[in-house]
């Protein structure tokens, strides 16, 4: 008579090929993580300019020209201490530059404006890194 075995735990194969797929998802999401890991970071350097932008705008609107806008001069914060993300943030003839540290591989935004204040055209390096966007 052929006694029928009961099988009580997975196989040594089953285990592998789970560990395996495994391995794969990580390899593919753990650079998709990295990448949203810093541009996280970035958003730190981006609310920075914001406030300037602001005030570079509300100076050129009130008629300054904008080789006198810079820190400290017409309402234009002075430049923020440096930060784990931001390394510096100046404003100089009303063009905002914005330099992130090395955690984001010294990175740059650069807001240059119209003559208004109405539009800022985006430049820097953080577009070709993926961390900002026009």
């Amino acid at each position: 008579m052929l006694s029928v075995r009961k099988q009580i735990g997975f196989s040594l194969i089953e285990l592998m090929i789970v560990v395996s797929i495994i391995g794969i998802l990580t390899m593919i999401a753990l650079p998709t993580y990295h990448h949203y890991l810093k541009r996280a970071r970035f958003a730190e350097v981006i609310a920075f300019v914001g406030v300037y932008k602001t005030a570079v705008a509300l100076a050129l609107q009130q008629g300054i020209m904008p080789t006198d806008i810079a820190n400290e001069h017409y309402g234009i914060p002075p430049a923020p201490h440096p930060t784990a993300n931001l390394a510096s943030l100046i404003v100089k003839n009303g063009v905002i530059t914005a330099t992130a540290t090395q955690l984001l591989f010294s990175a740059t935004l650069i807001l240059k404006p119209n003559i208004e204040g109405t539009h800022f055209t985006l430049s820097g390096t953080c577009l070709r890194l993926g961390l900002c966007h026009e």
